[in-house]
């Protein structure tokens, strides 16, 4: 059993493990429109994969120079068939990460019960929440509660629409996801980031933009699929919508439309413990999952925080939320691109 770098990861039986953002085209993505080193190594026996795992090289002026799987992401990028495969990967990391001189190297995949071994540290800040898609809708409207059922069934008479496509949307989602990101305190990248992820991931990617009754551009998402399961990637709603349910409409006739693809797992993306966007997603009644955010940190460098608990976060996102629009999107992209 040997580690080694290597140019690609070819491993079919893997890729489930390593999800969407672990997987070649997203971090060739990442890559196109960041110019951020890849970093992939395999641990290979007789000729069999054992485990996977693809680090991107970040080098940031505020956020600084780490190494990161699944960037920009919830989780991936690190699968395994057993401990020894694991455990010699994670060396791989360890060595590459005093080669490179980085802060600390972050190693995200959807097992956070599990123990890291030492030199490494978990971080439990994040969970998913995965949606057990039934048969039918109906079927999924039963397992709300009486107040989610009603709420999904008020938004269905507001006049909402949704489209669903790929680049022949790509001026309305990033319009979406730009301004929603903006009301939300949050930098965001550039319309040709977006076209890139469309580009790389083909049809496996779909954009969802919501209208208001009138036509104009109210929310929007980026859905994502990979074997029987969708991901959520993004999913906003613009201010002015809110209080009239558009985000239980979007999200219903996300899974509604994946339910009709017969679809099994609705992944409704990472937030963080106790925030707005995790009491908004346990109301879909999701089975919930700590992510294993693992770290290894270089000496004197403290675990990273890059997230609205941190306090600096905090005013940061205040001062975001007010700075006129041009500027938010001149300078957004230059933010966000050290957010991975």
């Amino acid at each position: 059993m040997k580690a080694q770098r290597v140019d690609k990861i070819n491993s079919p039986d893997l890729e489930p493990q390593l999800s969407f953002s672990g997987l070649d085209s997203w971090s060739d993505f990442v890559n196109e429109v960041y110019d951020y080193k890849v970093h992939r190594f395999t641990v290979t026996e007789d000729s069999q994969t054992l485990s996977a795992l693809t680090l991107i090289e970040v080098k940031h002026p505020v956020f600084g120079h780490y190494l990161v799987t699944s960037p920009f992401g919830s989780y991936g990028g690190f699968a395994y068939k057993n401990s020894a495969a694991r455990d010699l990967l994670l060396d791989e990391a360890r060595r590459l990460a005093e080669e490179t001189k980085v802060e600390y190297a972050a190693i995200r995949f959807d097992e956070g019960e599990s123990t890291p071994p030492e030199n490494w540290v978990q971080h439990p800040a994040y969970y998913t929440y995965l949606l057990d898609l039934p048969a039918t809708p109906d079927e999924m409207l039963k397992k709300f509660s009486s107040d989610h059922r009603n709420h999904v069934r008020k938004s269905l008479k507001k006049g909402f629409s949704v489209r669903y496509g790929h680049l022949d949307i790509l001026d309305d989602i990033y319009e979406a996801l730009a301004r929603s990101m903006h009301e939300l305190g949050s930098p965001y990248h550039t319309k040709n980031y977006l076209r890139s992820m469309a580009q790389h991931l083909g049809d496996t990617l779909e954009f969802a933009v919501l209208y208001d009754p009138q036509g104009k551009i109210a929310g929007g998402g980026v859905f994502i699929y990979q074997d029987d399961t969708m991901f959520n990637l993004h999913a906003n709603i613009l201010r002015y919508v809110r209080s009239n349910y558009a985000g239980e409409f979007l999200y219903w006739s996300v899974i509604e439309r994946g339910i009709q693809k017969g679809l099994k797992t609705f992944d409704l993306g990472r937030s963080l413990v106790g925030s707005g966007n995790e009491i908004f997603k346990m109301k879909w009644a999701p089975r919930k999952k700590l992510l294993a955010y693992w770290h290894w940190l270089a000496p004197g460098h403290p675990l990273p925080v890059l997230n609205q608990k941190n306090p600096k976060f905090q005013i940061a996102i205040a001062v975001w939320k007010r700075t006129p629009a041009f500027l938010v999107r001149m300078m957004g992209p230059h933010l966000v691109r050290g957010l991975a």
